[in-house]
């Protein structure tokens, strides 16, 4: 027997992730997006980073509008970690009706319930029910 989970998780819709854009390639994008060169562009964003370790050491979040807010974390152990929570312009921009270009599993289930998740799987896997008692 199938567990929720499982059944959710295989028929949910998810992003079907493309290559990783790197540093080199964030920082052309962003060259030509300002007219700014190449190695200002890099530099500007180390001083960010530089920057934004600086303040949170100092036990200071970071808030860039656009972009989001950085706060500085303690765990149990000691050690030091950041929380970052993207800026609602993140989101919002993301959201923009029939915006997105990339591809999306599962595309056909968006909108349903996990209830109604778990009846596809019932359907596509009679040897491997979940119980929807």
């Amino acid at each position: 027997m199938a567990s929720r989970i499982k059944a959710i998780g295989a028929l949910r819709p998810r992003i079907t992730l493309g290559k990783t854009v790197q540093k080199p390639e964030l920082v052309r994008q962003m060259a030509r997006a300002t007219g700014l060169n190449e190695g200002s562009m890099d530099l500007t964003l180390k001083e960010l980073r530089d920057t934004l370790i600086e303040n949170l050491r100092a036990g200071r979040s970071v808030k860039v509008e656009g972009l989001g807010t950085w706060t500085p974390n303690v765990g149990l152990d000691g050690t030091f970690d950041v929380q970052y929570r993207a800026d609602t312009a993140l989101n919002s921009g993301l959201n923009v009706e029939g915006i997105f270009t990339g591809d999306i599993t599962n595309r056909e289930n968006i909108g349903k319930t996990g209830d109604e998740l778990i009846v596809r799987w019932n359907e596509l896997n009679p040897g491997d029910q979940v119980s929807t008692d």
